[in-house]
């Protein structure tokens, strides 16, 4: 099966575009993460907040007006000539779009409901539909004229990546010629309460696989990708997914569904293990989450693949994340200076833990094959494998 991710836009905390966010991940210090009580002001969080001028979206139907909605549009105007070609190439009918989103237009509705409880009327121009979770997707067929099948998948963090899954599927049924895939989320009060309230939200600078981590840092970004048969630099060769049916948040202690994806992922992509020159971890800096991971890596990769969270960068971007980690395996794999993710840490074990291989800062080494994991609440976990073509 051939699904190539021919081309790339994205925009996230790190920063607007390829160039842009390359040069922020393998920096030498951390950045992205800041610190901000934008959404909750008795409260300053480190959050992954993107400070791009959002573009307008008056010529969008009201429903599509939402901040998520203008981060999708961010990340396609840096594709746009090549989706319009492959729309004029195999027509509209031919192109499918598959997103991954939690958010939607919720931001949009606080606001609303803020204006009614305050002034007895909704915000101008507010229409209830801006949250339905098929607007990111439907956004862009309507933008893009395409009509071929148009869905949203929303399985919170591993959103994303099965949205590429899904894309290669198409692909490999003959569905369609060409996919726009990918994930968008934004910041709201909502989920950072909500996360809250599971007492998962660190104040400082996420601290992964450290005997130290005490929660995520929240984050928003959108990753579109032009998924083809035709090859491109980077090819989808694989794809894992499982459901735990453990617990409503809480990840199998085991991680025997994490490494049932892994393995999974491997198999349909014709890899083995020695063949991961990278693996992106999933990686979120709680207690339950980085024990579980860390054995199921242990397990289906063992413990020299040179591994990284880039969270402490980019936040946790949720329903986007899957894309966005599957997006910075890319921009590794295309990296002409083979640069490798590092992972920002306190350098604190937890000696009770299998000790994966975490890349320090500035380390190098061509990837041929990478691994990239999004693991979920209610145990849906999905890992991709992507292969430099």
């Amino acid at each position: 099966m051939s699904a190539y991710l021919s081309e790339l836009g994205l925009v996230c905390a790190l920063g607007e575009g390829q160039h842009a966010v390359r040069e922020a991940l393998f920096g030498p210090a951390p950045s992205g993460v800041k610190t901000t009580d934008f959404y909750a002001p008795d409260r300053p969080l480190a959050l992954g907040r993107i400070d791009a001028v959002m573009p307008s979206l008056e010529d969008a139907a009201v429903e599509f007006r939402s901040r998520n909605n203008a981060l999708v549009r961010l990340a396609l105007a840096q594709i746009r000539p090549a989706v319009d070609a492959a729309i004029a190439r195999f027509g509209p009918a031919r192109i499918g779009v598959v997103m991954g989103t939690s958010t939607s237009g919720i931001g949009e509705a606080e606001l609303a409901i803020d204006a009614l409880v305050k002034a007895g009327a909704l915000t101008p121009g507010y229409h209830y539909t801006m949250q339905e979770l098929g607007s990111p997707a439907r956004f862009l067929a309507a933008t893009l004229g395409t009509r071929g099948p148009t869905c949203v998948i929303s399985t919170a963090c591993s959103s994303s990546a099965k949205a590429l899954a899904s894309a290669a599927r198409w692909l490999e049924a003959g569905f369609v010629d060409a996919v726009i895939a990918g994930g968008a989320d934004s910041l709201c009060r909502f989920t950072i309460a909500g996360f809250s309230a599971l007492e998962s939200v660190s104040a400082e600078r996420c601290n992964p696989m450290s005997k130290n981590r005490n929660g995520i840092n929240i984050g928003e970004a959108a990753t579109l990708f032009l998924v083809t048969r035709e090859a491109g630099p980077v090819r989808l060769a694989g794809w894992g997914e499982t459901s735990d049916a453990h617990h409503l948040s809480a990840p199998e202690p085991t991680g025997k569904g994490a490494a049932e994806a892994m393995r999974q992922a491997l198999a349909r992509a014709q890899l083995k293990a020695s063949d991961i020159g990278y693996l992106n971890l999933h990686g979120t800096a709680t207690p339950q989450n980085d024990a579980m991971e860390s054995r199921a890596v242990d397990a289906v990769l063992g413990l020299q693949v040179p591994s990284s969270s880039t969270k402490p960068l980019t936040g946790h971007t949720l329903g986007a994340a899957g894309a966005l980690e599957a997006a910075i395996c890319w921009l590794t794999l295309t990296d002409p200076a083979h640069r490798l993710p590092p992972h920002w840490f306190d350098g604190e074990r937890e000696v009770e833990l299998p000790r994966l291989r975490l890349v320090t800062p500035g380390e190098r080494a061509p990837v041929r094959a990478a691994l990239s994991n999004s693991f979920a609440f209610g145990g849906s976990n999905a890992s991709l494998a992507l292969v430099r073509s």
